[in-house]
């Protein structure tokens, strides 16, 4: 089975019935994962792993495991955002983006998600484009 599709099936618990899993990738918060190259303990300590799935309702954030960061841990998400929140632009092999309200860094693997969700808003009207 696909990474992609094992965290949908892993997200499904926290969905509401009938929620519909469009995109899903992982992300860490906290120091850039760039700083693991220098003291893997600042990575392992600072951050906090997460797994976000963008349905067709909402956007649903929940934390995931340290040692196995595409396992959900906890009993609750962390956030559930409206789906019309922009996620992106990200670039680069560590992409930040701040739609939590904290930085969240997103590997390249899951950038294409990230911009197809944006994509499927502009299409259908659900953000204003920058200008």
């Amino acid at each position: 089975m696909a990474l992609r599709d094992k965290l949908a099936e892993r997200m499904q618990p926290y969905l509401e019935p009938g929620e519909q899993v469009r995109h899903v990738f992982t992300g860490q918060t906290g120091p850039s994962p760039w700083l693991g190259a220098l003291s893997w303990l600042i990575v392992l300590f600072g951050a906090k792993y997460r797994i976000v799935a963008v349905t067709d309702r909402s956007i649903t954030v929940v934390n995931a495991s340290k040692l196995v960061p595409s396992k959900p841990k906890g009993d609750a998400a962390v956030a559930k955002l409206p789906r019309a929140t922009p996620i992106g632009p990200v670039s680069g092999l560590w992409g930040e983006t701040r739609f939590l309200g904290e930085r969240l860094w997103v590997h390249k693997r899951f950038h294409k998600d990230i911009a197809a969700a944006d994509a499927e808003l502009q299409a259908g009207g659900g953000f204003a484009q920058p200008a």
